[in-house]
């Protein structure tokens, strides 16, 4: 470019040399325009490589042409090398930034370790990874990152899974709980049994699910594709009337040919063609460092569009463990009584019931009496003998009874506890305009005294996992765009039927296959995060095809008017593809409620 402007930087044969560079360059390096417009051509198609191709082999051609013809101040060799140069320079950036967006599913599985201790009897042995297999016993040390999906048999300790849910606080796991591979054993030594392994774990998943939204596309991205298709031939056929017109009134053929390259370069849709993916890319990608695992870029797509959140109540709304709430003291018999007996038999049940009654009475009482020749009556409740009196414990679907010395003594009420985050998000819902709704199998009085507490007025309940379904497409006949979020076998129906399906990864498997997004904590805030980060990345798409369309409707004209370098074309062409990179790259600093995974 310098030799060619520069007219003291010349020398002898210096357009030879500038076509032989110019050559390796355009039909080298650029060589992936021309077989792309070459294809396009074939299936009587256009995209913008077909703009880019075709201006950079006419600049080169004339140029060629002007040569022979021993017209040198007509040469264009520069601007077929930097056009192509420019673009490719852009493209080098628009593929950083996306290496960017996507870091976050790589840094996640790099936390997979690549060993694992596998219990052999009493012996550990060290096996890499993929030699792990489902029901194997593994040993994770204080300080370790667990290996893979698994139950926890024996230990105890907390897990730290920021890097997966972006919850701060570990979480205190115990035989009978679920790992996650890749979250850290902060201080006890743990043994597990492998439940999910390779290309089964919740981290593979990730990274799978991520990949398919990163890929896919939106219905506003396929009607820009259908908009690029239409608007190349209309460009070639502005170029080429362009031509003709200076041609016409000029009789100048440098400044016609000057005239309708810059037209064809200027008007290259390259930021068109990126405005929807980079947004997806980073969305979705800063989606997974919130723990907000997005199935496909529809599902993005419609969240941004969701007017009613539906929850299920039982593991969603609440905790999914009872509390007691009240006791009801027969025959003259204490309240205190009632807690240190049930208290104590209780203490060697695994029951909710169980857990619940021997937490109230640790807490009220304190230390509990031992409890001697316990026994568990399936279907029933339990007994056991406490100070010389035979307790027992009675447990229906309506009440549970505590009986001694042959008399019914009290009557208990328990309910579910509610999530502490739960109330909250119903908050944050109201303010993003939404519409909460309780959709649950639990009885009227229980739904209800939940929907007080977390503050959701509507709400239906006692409802079979079918007729789940058949409610969310009732409010959907009403012209909703329904979001259900649930955890349960008893929710895929209704996760199936919503608009946008959104399950808790703490969930059965059969409700998180049958989600559109997986949330990856169990704190509800992230619930108007999902949507509010939804929202952001439809506006972003907005934005960047906004700012495409401006850009051709105001500079095509200008290149037309032979106000434009072909050049400078392709400079401010390569401005409007990074400007629409770096709008999506601010998804990246998207904020969630919860917090963000490390």
């Amino acid at each position: 470019m310098l030799i060619s402007m520069i007219t003291p930087l010349r020398f002898p044969g210096w357009e030879w040399a500038l076509l032989s560079l110019s050559c390796v360059i355009v039909l080298g390096t650029g060589r992936r325009f021309h077989y792309v417009a070459l294809k396009n051509i074939r299936r009587l198609t256009t995209t913008m490589e077909t703009l880019v191709s075709l201006g950079t082999l006419t600049t080169l051609f004339w140029s060629i042409v002007s040569l022979v013809a021993v017209e040198n101040s007509h040469l264009y060799f520069e601007v077929g090398a930097m056009i192509t140069t420019l673009i490719l320079l852009g493209r080098y950036f628009e593929q950083g930034a996306r290496r960017l967006a996507g870091s976050a599913v790589r840094q996640l599985l790099e936390l997979e370790p690549q060993n694992v201790r596998v219990l052999d009897g009493s012996v550990e042995k060290t096996l890499p990874i993929e030699d792990l297999k489902p029901g194997d016993l593994f040993v994770v040390r204080p300080g370790e990152r667990i290996p893979t999906d698994g139950e926890v048999v024996d230990g105890a300790s907390a897990i730290d899974t920021s890097m997966l849910t972006g919850e701060s606080v570990p979480i205190e796991v115990s035989p009978g709980k679920k790992v996650i591979g890749a979250t850290v054993n902060t201080y006890g030594r743990l043994v597990a049994r492998a439940t999910k392994t390779g290309r089964e774990t919740l981290l593979f998943q990730i990274a799978q699910y991520v990949a398919e939204a990163q890929s896919g596309k939106v219905q506003i991205q396929r009607l820009s594709d259908q908009v690029v298709r239409i608007f190349v031939p209309i460009v070639v056929i502005v170029s080429l009337t362009t031509l003709v017109a200076w041609l016409a009134i000029t009789g100048s053929a440098n400044q016609a040919f000057t005239a309708a390259i810059a037209v064809l370069i200027v008007a290259c849709p390259c930021a068109l063609g990126l405005a929807t993916p980079t947004a997806i890319l980073a969305g979705t990608g800063r989606g997974a460092q919130l723990g907000i695992l997005i199935r496909n870029p529809e599902s993005l797509e419609r969240a941004g569009k969701v007017t009613t959140v539906v929850f299920d109540k039982t593991g969603t709304l609440t905790e999914g463990s009872l509390i007691l709430t009240d006791i009801k003291p027969l025959n003259g018999t204490q309240r205190a009584d009632v807690l240190r007996y049930a208290g104590a038999v209780e203490l060697a049940s695994e029951h909710p019931v169980g857990k619940a009654v021997s937490i109230a009475a640790k807490k009220e009482i304190g230390e509990l009496p031992k409890v001697t020749k316990f026994r568990s009556l399936p279907g029933i409740g339990v007994e056991g003998s406490v100070e010389g009196q035979q307790v027992k414990i009675a447990r229906t679907n309506k009440e549970t009874t505590v009986s001694w010395g042959g008399i019914e003594r009290a009557r208990l009420a328990f309910r579910d506890s509610v999530k502490s985050s739960s109330a909250t998000t119903v908050h944050e819902l109201r303010k993003l305009s939404l519409k909460p709704m309780i959709l649950s199998g639990d009885t009227v009085q229980a739904t209800r005294e939940i929907s007080r507490e977390v503050g959701i007025d509507n709400l239906a309940a006692e409802a079979m996992p079918h007729e789940k379904a058949k409610r969310i497409m009732e409010i959907q006949d009403r012209g909703e765009v329904v979001a259900m979020v649930g955890d349960g076998i008893n929710d895929a129906p209704a996760l199936a039927q919503a608009d946008l399906g959104i399950s808790l990864a703490s969930g059965s498997d059969i409700s998180i296959e049958n989600s559109d997004i997986t949330l990856l904590s169990d704190d509800l805030r992230i619930v108007p995060d999902t949507l509010r980060l939804a929202h952001r990345v439809l506006s972003t798409i907005k934005q960047n095809l906004f700012w495409a369309f401006a850009y051709n409707i105001v500079l095509i004209p200008l290149a037309i008017g032979g106000m434009l370098n072909p050049i400078i074309a392709a400079v401010t062409m390569t401005v409007s593809s990074l400007l629409v990179v770096c709008n999506s790259l601010r998804l990246r600093s998207f904020q969630g409620t919860v917090g963000e995974s490390k």
